[in-house]
């Protein structure tokens, strides 16, 4: 029996390893580590700490009394001191040093910023995984000409694997974008109430310099390299909407992939994997639906407006703390991460396994080249003794009456047909085959792709080849 409403993101979109990174246990857990650091640090600085309290605390870090916590914050109204309390039970010598001089942000916002990072390295493990795939589909077909398209209307032709890349290009930028964000993250350290460190100042008798080193000594023991260098209660706001900006432009460039291969599907070029047993609808037993390209769309809407929370936050923080940030950022952040975990598995599932379609795909050219190719039968024609002028104006109404043919009837572009039989242009069929060879047309696509894997994208997997894998990923696809 299931009475209660449960996140589809936890029971079907996200991974196990996204959701341990978000678990209870991590997040108490890593309070506990939070609260380690700084009990080792203040002794280190000289503080009253015992080696043996210190031990009582680290022998419990994962020894959560969840119940004993639920019992004290139903009493307490409070999260922090619950943890307290319940940690001082199973530690009773360290009990009376656990979150000395600290205030509840200490380890609230501590770890939120190693738990947000911890996602953020886990996220762009995927996001270069995907790249690998969808540079290894692009390196396939590089060379296979297809229709390009403007405004979904066809266009000059470009080869399937250079259209990939544009797909890789913009993870690429999502990349650079995760980088910086990665590369930046501070703790928000030890600060105290109002980010002053006036209680820290008591502690260590306003000894500026052991302050200032209790707070890179914490940064450092939680594998830091520093920590905000001014901050209010909180670290600034604005670095939840930076991560959620990231999270945002990897949805943005997966929604735009899932919709170029659902628009590739409705033309049968390309699609999206499909199994033996797998149904595309309910009533109609032949479809193929693109349900994972759709299903990435879904989700990227959801974390796209989602950014939106964080900002929104950012931007309403009053002075040095207010507390309208804490139900929002509980929901609004995890779920961020989980919804972002969950596109770029789907996509690296479709990107594995894309399946290309080379004869539909030369039917749909042949539909168009006729078109596309006027220009050099003119020339031809001119070769064969035509006059320019004239065999422009011929092949102007010979098109559109093939256009018509193809609008109006229902029919083949027989535009070359029209060419042939017209004695203007002095042609036969051999003259134009070489002509209608798409290959001509694709200009340097393929040379794009080789340079753009081997200058751009084999750099970024070279540099990253120890986070390459060829094992299944636990996909919910």
């Amino acid at each position: 029996m299931k009475e209660y409403y449960e996140n589809p993101l936890i029971e079907r979109y996200s991974s196990k390893k996204m959701l341990q990174i978000f678990s209870a246990d991590n997040k108490f857990q890593t309070w506990r580590k939070l609260w380690v650091v700084l009990a080792e640090a203040e002794r280190e600085l000289g503080l009253n700490i015992t080696e043996e309290q210190i031990d009582e605390l680290r022998s419990n870090i994962e020894n959560i009394d969840y119940e004993l916590a639920a019992k004290e914050e139903k009493v307490l109204r409070h999260d922090v001191m619950a943890h307290v309390h319940t940690y001082g039970a199973q530690c009773p010598k360290a009990k009376g040093i656990i979150h000395l001089g600290a205030t509840s942000a200490y380890v609230g916002d501590n770890t939120d910023v190693i738990v947000y990072t911890e996602g953020l390295h886990h996220i762009r493990k995927l996001l270069i995984n995907l790249i690998n795939h969808l540079a290894i589909f692009a390196m396939e077909h590089k060379s296979l000409p297809t229709l390009g398209f403007t405004h979904f209307q066809p266009a000059q032709l470009t080869t399937v694997g250079k259209r990939a890349c544009l797909w890789i290009q913009d993870l690429i930028m999502d990349l650079a974008d995760l980088d910086h964000v990665i590369s930046n993250v501070k703790l928000l350290g030890v600060k105290g109430t109002t980010g002053t460190q006036a209680s820290f100042m008591d502690l260590f008798d306003n000894d500026h310099d052991k302050v200032k080193r209790l707070d890179d000594l914490v940064a450092e023991k939680m594998g830091f390299k520093k920590s905000f260098a001014v901050s209010g209660q909180t670290y600034s706001r604005k670095f939840d909407s930076q991560v959620l900006n990231v999270l945002s432009g990897i949805a943005q460039s997966l929604s735009k992939f899932a919709t170029d291969v659902r628009l590739l599907q409705h033309l049968k070029e390309v699609e999206e994997p499909f199994e033996k047993s797998q149904i595309g609808s309910s009533a109609m037993a032949y479809k193929r639906n693109p349900m994972r390209s759709e299903r990435i769309c879904s989700l990227a809407r959801y974390i796209i407006v989602n950014s939106l929370n964080p900002a929104i936050t950012a931007s309403t923080q009053w002075f040095e703390r207010t507390l309208d940030d804490s139900a929002n950022r509980r929901i609004s952040i995890p779920e961020g991460f989980l919804a972002a975990d969950a596109i770029l598995m789907i996509a690296i599932n479709i990107s594995e396994n894309l399946v290309v379609y080379p004869k539909v795909i030369r039917q749909h050219i042949n539909a168009e080249l006729p078109f596309m190719v006027t220009e050099n039968i003119i020339m031809e024609g001119v070769k064969h003794g035509g006059d320019r002028q004239e065999l422009h104006e011929k092949i102007r109404v010979l098109s559109m009456e093939a256009g018509n043919t193809v609008k109006v009837e229902g029919k083949a572009n027989d535009l070359i047909e029209r060419i042939l039989k017209d004695a203007s242009f002095n042609l036969v069929e051999k003259d134009v085959e070489g002509i209608l060879d798409p290959v001509l047309y694709v200009g340097r696509a393929p040379e794009q792709v080789d340079d753009f894997i081997t200058d751009e994208v084999n750099p970024i997997l070279e540099a990253n080849s120890e986070i390459l894998t060829l094992n299944k990923i636990d996909l919910k696809v």
